[in-house]
């Protein structure tokens, strides 16, 4: 009797395997060899979507880029170059963000605007509403990205929470004087995801990074870009 592969703990597995330096062989040929009817059966909700393609972006970025440490120069070739083989399909890390992770968003349109013309893969695998707390669980391998966790969809939703409490309020900061609260850039770079500013407010005031009576005005701090691989949430 075959036993059925659990694809959402292979992604979990690939990436402690990447974490600790063990080998990953195994685990990526088990991606690669998926079954696409299996593996959408095993993806019915956001949070199994959520949880298993968080960890295969993290993963494969961490595994490619402590190989390939010098494609980090050319970002934007690095992220658009189909190199993870999910289910006989090749994807870029691209892909997973924007196409499966945002909901097939175009990447420059700071959240605007919708691809016209989505892959099939990418409508069968896509989440079904945009969660924009994936913004601080993604890491690019860059040393403003957020820090690594292992991803499961039982508990995605705390997970997620905590991870954007965290984020905001290690990267905020709230000059008193010129009375200016500096965000992550990554929140301009995908302002739709989170509603405009006025989403962003509602955010802070949310995480508590604000009070509900302050009025103040966003600036958007510069992205730090030296590699920083191996950031994981301990």
């Amino acid at each position: 009797m075959t036993t059925t592969a659990n694809y959402i703990q292979i992604s979990q597995q690939l990436l402690y395997a990447v974490r600790i330096g063990d080998s990953t062989k195994n685990f990526i040929l088990q991606l690669s060899a998926a079954d696409k009817n299996e593996l959408r059966k095993q993806l019915p909700t956001d949070a199994e979507k959520k949880a298993f393609w968080l960890n295969i972006y993290n993963a494969f970025i961490q595994k490619l880029l402590s190989k390939h440490a010098e494609k980090y120069k050319s970002r934007n070739s690095f992220f658009t170059n189909k190199q993870i083989e999910i289910a006989g399909i090749a994807l870029s890390p691209d892909d997973i963000e924007h196409g499966i992770l945002r909901r097939s968003k175009v990447k420059w349109s700071l959240g605007y605007f919708n691809k016209l013309f989505p892959s099939n893969f990418e409508k069968d695998f896509r989440v079904s509403i945009l969660d924009n707390r994936i913004h601080f669980a993604l890491n690019c391998g860059a040393k403003s990205c957020p820090p690594i966790a292992y991803y499961a969809p039982e508990n995605i939703d705390q997970q997620l929470e905590l991870a954007t409490k965290n984020y905001l309020h290690n990267e905020s900061n709230y000059d008193t004087v010129l009375n200016v609260i500096y965000l992550p850039k990554i929140m301009s770079w995908f302002r739709g995801d989170f509603g405009g500013k006025k989403g962003m407010k509602n955010m802070l005031e949310k995480y508590s990074i604000i009070k509900n009576s302050e009025d103040f005005t966003i600036r958007f701090k510069e992205y730090d870009w030296t590699l920083f691989l191996n950031n994981y949430r301990h």
